[in-house]
Parts: structure tokens; sequence; C-alpha cells
């Protein structure tokens, strides 16, 4: 069991740097973020920890866990903001746009995507996999085609699929 927590403190540790610099980039944009990219991180890395046990796991494998972590925690907390709790609906900035410019979403829309994100899972499990890995969890198209065992330009193939089918479903949510 410590041996198993070891190896998991030491993929955490790895990968910290590089995860934290996704949240970063997740939360740019947003002033009144009431997560900071190092909290993101850290609340993945609680879920993370009450998880199964990693041991054998790639660093590959363990970002995509990571990113699934980090959804989970996105999610959670749009949903509380969405409730009114703290900040408002609209407190959380993210954007599905590779040049890191493009239209800032809401806290709602990270709920309609996350809402998206499931349905997408049920039509096309592979596609939902590949914008997680990408979006939250920061794989580039090389690294998500090593993951799902898919040529690079099946994933570049797939990632504009999903991202024209998500974008379609969130204007459909408003």
């Amino acid at each position: 069991m410590a041996e198993e927590r070891h190896a998991l403190d030491d993929l955490f540790s790895v990968t910290y740097e590089e995860l934290r610099r996704l949240a970063a980039s997740v939360k740019r944009g947003d002033q009144s973020a009431t997560l900071s990219p190092t909290a993101l991180v850290n609340e993945a890395w609680l879920k993370l920890a009450n998880s199964p046990p990693f041991a054998s796991t790639s660093r590959l494998h363990f970002k995509r866990i990571a990113a699934r972590a980090m959804r989970q925690v996105l999610v959670e907390a749009a949903r509380r903001r969405h409730a009114g709790k703290r900040g408002g609906p609209d407190a959380t900035v993210v954007t599905l746009d590779d040049s890191n410019d493009g239209p800032a979403w809401s806290g709602r829309d990270m709920l309609a995507l996350d809402r998206a994100l499931d349905d997408l899972a049920r039509l096309e499990p592979r596609q939902a996999l590949m914008v997680e890995s990408r979006f939250f969890g920061g794989l580039d198209a090389t690294e998500t085609a090593a993951l799902l065992d898919v040529s690079e330009a099946t994933i570049l193939r797939d990632w504009r699929a999903a991202k024209a089918w998500l974008a379609h479903e969130l204007r459909q949510a408003h």
C-alpha cells in the first residue's frame, strides 16, 4: 500500500507543473476565479489520492486520469457557482479553441460542456475521451494518438468533428 502511494506521489510530482500550466490555461481570462490553478490541481490530486492504485500507470495514462479529475473538479465548482453560492453563474471561463484566444465560456457553459461530453461519450466514446484528454489533460495530438492507440491523423480528424459537434450542442443549450 505504501509502495503504491509512493508511485502515485512520484507520478504526481513529475506531472504537477504540467498540470498546473494546463489549469492556468483552462482558468485563463477569469478575473473572479474562485479556484486558482494550484487549487484546481490540488483538488484533482485529492480526488486521485482516493482512487484505485496507479502503481503501474504510465505518465501518459496518469495525465488522462488527472484530466478526468480536473474536469470533475471544474464541473463541481461550476455547479456550486451556478447554484448562486459563490460568484454567480459566470465565474469559470473556458475555451476549446486551440489558439487560446477564442471566446471565453462561463461556468454555465462548463455545465453544458459536461452534459455535451457525456452525450458525445454515448455516441462516440473515443471522441469524448480525446476531447477530455486534450482539453482537460493538455495532451497534444501525438500524445492523444498514443494513448488511444490510433494515428495522429485520426485524432486531428476526430478533434475537428468533436469540436463541431460540441459547438452545435452548446449552441442548442443556449
